[in-house]
């Protein structure tokens, strides 16, 4: 998983970027949200991304694009935004270049 330090307490926060797909990622959005780490590592390899907050407290990349084309499977009939694993759902090479920015341990179970 991803460390960042917590900036409430100065300790270390582990995080996977899955969360900033999760409608209940990063504590349900009541802890530290890095989803803004994520969008700016895929903006900087050239992807026009799109971040919304989800309810009250959670905010999320809802679109992630490179020349004009969705990579968030909206039209998979099988996908649930903010429920599905993204790693199940996004193109390989996407995930592969997501878990080489931010190396997953393991650890974080996507079970919503």
């Amino acid at each position: 998983m991803t460390s960042t330090t917590c900036d409430t307490c100065g300790g270390t926060l582990h995080w996977d970027w899955t969360e900033a797909f999760c409608k209940f990622g990063f504590n349900d959005g009541d802890g530290q949200v890095e989803t803004w780490q994520v969008e700016s590592v895929l903006t900087d390899a050239g992807y026009l991304v799109k971040v919304e907050d989800w309810g009250i407290h959670n905010t999320v990349i809802t679109s992630i694009k490179k020349d004009g084309v969705e990579l968030i499977p909206y039209d998979n009939p099988d996908y649930t935004f903010g429920y599905d694993n993204p790693r199940d759902y996004f193109p390989e090479y996407l995930v592969k270049s997501l878990d080489c920015e931010f190396p997953p341990s393991g650890d974080y179970q996507f079970l919503w």
